[in-house]
């Protein structure tokens, strides 16, 4: 079993909480962050390495800052 890095985990508990937040779906987010619609469940499960352009993609698309993306939901 992969062990989760704690940056994936937080982005992964931030992308999905924004999401539903913004009550859109993962296939919705992924069609307006112009990426596959598979890539934004593998990245709410912590299980893919994201470049940065994937980051600032998908904080564009939710409406965030990278840096909200990366902040632990409780130091918010």
């Amino acid at each position: 079993m992969k062990t989760q890095i704690p940056t994936l985990k937080i982005i992964a508990e931030n992308v999905k909480a924004y999401r539903l937040a913004k009550d859109i779906s993962q296939e919705k987010l992924a069609e307006i962050a112009d990426v596959h619609r598979n890539y934004i469940g593998h990245v709410e499960r912590a299980e893919r390495n994201m470049t940065i352009d994937s980051i600032e993609r998908i904080a564009k698309a939710l409406g965030v800052t990278i840096i909200a993306l990366l902040t632990p939901p409780n130091q918010k």
